[in-house]
């Protein structure tokens, strides 16, 4: 089995700032890419940030200057610091690892469940 759990929501006043951290564990050989998406009410998923192993990074154009994606290795961990937050920014923000799981050769997607983050006017 492999857990992803987010942490680090909440709310903040525009033009704040919050770190987003999310950690992959259980049964896995490798994670590669881990990303995260965010989701507003009564809208689409959307792609907000995603970074290879080797460090390779990718940003939706609404967040790109504002927001930086980062991870450790070494602790399967991904993070996410926002600056210049804006009230558009409010969603549940999650995370996505691909992971290559002991025994399996496919790597598949898993994802965590969310972490609310409410940006204020």
């Amino acid at each position: 089995q492999v857990q992803v759990v987010e942490s680090g929501g909440g709310l903040v006043q525009a033009g704040g700032s919050l770190r987003l951290s999310c950690a992959a564990s259980g049964s896995i050989f490798t994670v590669y890419t881990m990303g995260w998406y965010r989701q507003a009410p009564g809208k689409q998923r959307e792609l907000v940030a995603t970074i290879s192993s080797g460090g390779s990074t990718n940003y939706a154009d609404s967040v790109r200057g504002r927001f930086t994606i980062s991870r450790d290795n070494a602790k399967n961990t991904v993070y996410l610091q926002m600056n210049s937050l804006k009230p558009e920014d409010t969603a549940v923000y999650l995370c996505n690892a691909n992971v290559k799981r002991l025994g399996i050769v496919v790597p598949i997607d898993y994802w965590g469940q969310g972490t609310q983050v409410t940006v204020s006017s």
